[in-house]
């Protein structure tokens, strides 16, 4: 969860918690303890007499991955395109937001998806304007990749700031180039709206609804006058008073209302308009109040899923959701935090078009955000007896993709997927307790494991 004024951050400073609660993912809600409170019933269970029958079942489902990194025969991913067909939306999961196999393995999957199944948008926590400056340079090659990831993923969001996505860009500019179905990115947060937003709707109401446009003005009026740039930006809004970024958010959401209610409408537009009563109604919250900040969670959650299912039916497209496995997946690990997931409001709102992809690490390094609002790399594993990595581990293959649906078939695998265990779920932020209980069965279709991670690269400053 890479996030801003929503997420999580543990007990900060009031002009500090928006920025860094989006970088929590599965870390507390502002005020709360560092430690994850699993769900409940769901205990660490103690580890299978009949861990080799489950191994055995796991291998008879599990597909051996050539690498993690992309590029070269794609063979060992023809099995992955095939478990997703059925599906309109496909959820990448990230164990950790620092390591960078994670990143390379899911850029290995979308390009599968993109180039044989029909993908065309690779869905992110990062917010709606950030999506669309990156989606100009993916449609026309203007601006530098890296420069506008540097200047978007600020704060929360840094730690997408790496040389992994900005392959990942590269690579989707490439392939717009050569023609062809175009891939977009969507961004599926809303910490930040930058000027062109209120602009692109102000311009829409000029020459549509003109007599619109009065009113949008005034109600974007503090909004717009807030700094240029997305960390000062933020920075701004978190330091009004209350009171005040409670009117700024009245008026976002009466300038919603106004364009909802127009004669004339736009679907883009409109969505344009509510990603901005989100952002203004979520920098209204006080994370310091666990209600609070477990409401906010909420709709982050159910907003995002909203997002991408708005998005797959505007277009008619099929659509990869890329976030953290504790948003992906079907049962939170974190109730008090996220009472319902991002996965399982997509399984509602798509159905059985809808298909969860968790990833699984057995140890290594990953990169993370500090209370104090620092970056460090940070160590985890190796996966302790009675855990999910253990046993994923023992299969034969180093690196590899599981359909656990068709797995747990098997009896005795289905009891082992069925059964809380202790997992890796790496929140955004350090400290943390990384390996809250969890059922893979009952959160994920599919599991991509890998052996071991190294730490993301950031992206370099310019010379």
């Amino acid at each position: 969860m890479a996030h801003i004024s929503r997420r999580r951050s543990l007990a900060l400073a009031p002009a500090v918690t928006a920025a860094l609660a989006l970088t929590a993912l599965l870390g507390p809600a502002t005020g709360g303890a560092s430690a994850v409170t699993p769900a409940a019933g769901n205990r660490p269970a103690p580890a299978a007499d009949n861990d080799r029958a489950v191994v055995a079942g796991l291998e008879r489902y599990a597909h051996p991955l050539r690498s993690a990194e992309p590029g070269g025969s794609t063979a060992d991913l023809r099995a992955f395109g095939q478990l997703t067909r059925g599906a309109d939306i496909v959820g990448l999961g990230e164990a950790s937001h620092g390591s960078r196999e994670v990143f390379t393995v899911k850029e290995r999957l979308f390009r599968q998806l993109a180039e044989h199944e029909g993908f065309s948008a690779y869905a992110m926590e990062i917010s709606w304007s950030a999506a669309t400056r990156l989606n100009t340079y993916l449609s026309t090659g203007e601006g530098d990749v890296r420069q506008i990831m540097r200047d978007e993923f600020q704060d929360g969001y840094s730690l997408l700031n790496t040389e992994e996505l900005a392959h990942l860009f590269s690579w989707m500019r490439e392939h717009n180039r050569g023609g062809g179905h175009q891939v977009r990115v969507v961004g599926l947060d809303y910490s930040d709206a930058d000027p062109e937003q209120y602009e692109r709707i102000l311009t829409w109401a000029e020459h549509n609804e003109p007599a619109l446009a009065p009113g949008l003005r005034r109600h974007y009026a503090a909004l717009r006058a807030l700094p240029t740039g997305v960390a000062a930006r933020m920075a701004a809004y978190n330091a009004l008073p209350i009171a005040e970024r409670k009117t700024m958010a009245k008026d976002a959401d009466a300038a919603y209302q106004l364009l909802a209610g127009a004669g004339k409408q736009d679907a883009w537009v409109l969505q344009e308009a509510r990603v901005i009563a989100h952002m203004a109604a979520e920098y209204t919250v006080d994370w310091s109040d666990p209600a609070q900040a477990k409401a906010a969670s909420r709709l982050r959650d159910r907003t995002m899923a909203e997002t991408a299912v708005w998005w797959q039916r505007q277009t008619g497209e099929r659509i990869a959701v890329s976030a953290h496995d504790g948003h992906v997946c079907y049962e939170t690990v974190m109730p008090e935090a996220y009472p319902v997931t991002m996965g399982a409001d997509l399984r509602e709102l798509a159905g059985r078009k809808y298909l969860a992809v968790g990833t699984s690490l057995y140890g290594g390094d990953y990169r993370a955000r500090t209370a104090t609002g620092g970056e460090g790399t940070y160590s985890v594993g190796p996966a302790a007896p009675g855990s999910n990595e253990y046993t994923l581990d023992k299969v034969r293959h180093r690196d590899f993709y599981v359909d656990l649906r068709a797995a747990g078939r098997d009896p005795v695998v289905n009891g082992w997927l069925t059964t809380a265990r202790p997992t890796f779920v790496i929140p955004g932020r350090y400290p943390n307790d990384p390996a809250p209980s969890l059922a893979l069965g009952r959160a994920f279709d599919v599991v991509v494991h890998l052996h071991h991670v190294r730490a993301s690269v950031p992206v370099a400053p310019p010379k």
